[in-house]
């Protein structure tokens, strides 16, 4: 028989960041967490909670973690945690994001990736307390007797008051029947889990309580669930996704992660703060009071924004290093892991940009520094003539854009 902290200290923990815009549904989510878990308190019986994650791309990004980082709080208070990899669900396509259609992948495709996001999720979560499951395992038996049993349970009305589905049938945009049969397999798995708890982002919500409704309708208790706010990508408005680009994987190089953090639109920065940091809210709504007031710049809360995250997935040695190498880039100075290049014989700083692999043809060198963004040594390159020395001297540093760096020795 487990022991578990007190269901209000357990409350405290769990409900932190919890959203579901709406209040009537955070009070009756809450009132049922707290149930459960009052139960598995007298009982001793841990929680079975489980977040999906369909592998569209090969890597985890930071929008990913808010679930996960809740799985992990679930996991130290003693509960039983599933990390689920939707290799089936994942075939079909989430719609819930989308204003059109995704394109469609084979099991195959998914398993690959799959393997790579189990590989990652131990950077968040405790491998000796995770089950790693695919539901591909009970999604692929389903015959097609059990679909249609399962569609019954939902009307078409349900699906077009989706806001995204409604504004694509407005817009006369189409709707392939497929992409309603995703809330169905991710509502069974909640039935094939048995599941007591389920996180999500606020987006899921609809597909969450497709689960409840299929449990209800398999006479097991409807699972409680969790959703949190949509952390946005790095520009500052769109949801963070790997198909817009706009993303900062959590197996990046730490100093690629640093300073795509650093890129960052201020606006965004309290979204950072309050959804995949370790700080207490008191502290963020302190440092963000200080900014307002002029005793803290934006820049240094940036600073150390991106030194906390780093340290979460790379440990505090990497994250010195990286904010030590964001000041040296700050500086025009490039950072420790720059390519070096040996220049034996005076050569032009395009040739340079070139060899070196900093821009991928001429045309886009002689460009880059028509429009002012090389420098060398810190010093802005004005033609595309601008030769580099070969005299034995201390090592020059070549910038191109603002994340790359060369550093040039001569022998």
């Amino acid at each position: 028989m487990k022991e578990f902290l007190p269901v209000e200290d357990q409350m405290r923990i769990l409900m932190r960041g919890v959203d579901f815009g709406d209040d009537q549904t955070y009070a009756n989510m809450k009132k049922e967490l707290e149930e459960r878990l009052q139960k598995s308190y007298e009982t001793g019986t841990p929680l079975r909670v489980y977040c999906g994650f369909d592998p569209s791309a090969p890597d985890l990004h930071l929008g990913h973690t808010i679930p996960m980082r809740k799985l992990r709080q679930f996991q130290d208070l003693g509960h039983d945690v599933t990390f689920l990899i939707g290799t089936f669900t994942g075939t079909i396509g989430d719609p819930s994001d989308r204003e059109s259609a995704r394109s469609q992948q084979t099991v195959a495709d998914a398993m690959e990736k799959g393997a790579s996001y189990a590989k990652q999720a131990f950077r968040v979560l405790d491998p000796d307390k995770t089950t790693v499951r695919y539901n591909h395992q009970w999604l692929s038996e389903l015959n097609f007797s059990d679909v249609i049993g399962l569609a019954s349970n939902f009307t078409v009305q349900q699906f077009l008051a989706r806001d995204n589905f409604s504004k694509r049938h407005e817009n006369g945009d189409a709707i392939w029947l497929h992409e309603f049969f995703y809330a169905l397999m991710q509502g069974y798995d909640a039935v094939a889990l048995e599941t007591d708890v389920q996180v999500g982002g606020t987006d899921q919500l609809f597909n969450l309580m497709a689960g409840r409704k299929l449990m209800d309708a398999q006479e097991m208790k409807p699972q409680t669930i969790l959703t949190f706010p949509i952390l946005v990508g790095t520009d500052g408005v769109l949801r963070m996704s790997k198909s817009t680009g706009n993303y900062i994987g959590i197996d990046e190089p730490s100093g690629v992660i640093f300073t795509k953090v650093l890129n960052v639109p201020d606006s965004a920065m309290r979204n950072y703060a309050e959804l995949v940091t370790r700080w207490d809210q008191q502290d963020i709504d302190r440092m963000f009071a200080n900014v307002e007031a002029g005793n803290l710049t934006m820049r240094d809360l940036k600073h150390d924004l991106a030194y906390e995250i780093v340290s979460i997935f790379h440990g505090e040695e990497a994250a010195e290093q990286a904010a030590a190498d964001a000041r040296r880039m700050h500086e025009g100075q490039a950072p420790s892991d720059a390519q070096v290049y040996q220049l034996e014989a005076d050569k032009s700083v395009l040739d340079i940009l070139w060899e070196a692999g900093l821009v991928k043809s001429k045309g886009e060198g002689r460009r880059l520094i028509q429009q002012g963004g090389v420098r060398l040594d810190g010093e802005s390159v004005t033609t595309i003539e601008q030769l580099v020395s070969a005299q034995p001297g201390p090592e020059q540093t070549l910038q191109a854009g603002k994340r790359k760096f060369l550093r040039i020795q001569t022998s």
